[in-house]
């Protein structure tokens, strides 16, 4: 079974928290929530999410794919953890996934970490990520194994991109089966 690891820092933009674990879970992928701080975590929303874990906790272990989710706060207090930043190089020595939406790409440009991909973020960061790796345009990108998104209404795609790469575009397709986003595959859903 494919696992995932998404990262709660004070401050994260809910949707792209959210969406990403329940989408990943309906594709039976195991997602992991683990918080920078131990305990309840409030969003930029002031939602409020207990992680299933310490991110203290979870450190030795090993993900398919870590996920970072943005939010300005959020991605200044991701940028904060040497911890963060050790588990995504160790994510790239490995050759496996990390996934990063809205403000949290601009957490690999102050890491130092994939200095030549392409990635995609919120507009508010631009000036923050170099122009040549800079894609404006772009709602997910995807460069080596690195994906990008956005913002919160790129949330679905963004994990729908992160099941393809895990699972395979029949993955995409059964969980939008009953998901029906409009953002997935085109197809018809199942009648019971």
């Amino acid at each position: 079974m494919k696992r995932a690891l998404v990262i709660l820092a004070p401050g994260f933009e809910e949707i792209e928290a959210v969406v990403p674990i329940d989408l990943l879970r309906r594709a039976k992928i195991e997602v992991v929530v683990a918080g920078l701080l131990p305990g309840v975590i409030t969003g930029s929303r002031k939602i409020r999410i207990i992680p299933d874990y310490d991110l203290e906790d979870v450190l030795e272990e090993q993900f398919d794919c870590v996920i970072l989710p943005g939010g300005a706060e959020g991605a200044e207090n991701l940028k904060k953890d040497i911890r963060v930043k050790e588990l995504l190089e160790k994510q790239l020595s490995t050759g496996r996934w990390i996934a990063a939406i809205c403000a949290a790409p601009s957490c690999l440009v102050q890491f130092g970490l994939l200095p030549y991909s392409k990635l995609s973020c919120h507009p508010s960061i631009w000036e923050e990520i170099p122009q040549d790796r800079l894609d404006k345009y772009s709602a997910v990108v995807v460069d080596g194994h690195l994906i990008t998104a956005q913002a919160a209404g790129r949330a679905v795609e963004f994990a729908f991109e992160i099941i393809r790469r895990l699972l395979g575009e029949e993955a995409v397709e059964e969980v939008n089966r009953s998901f029906l986003s409009s953002l997935g595959p085109r197809m018809e859903p199942e009648i019971a």
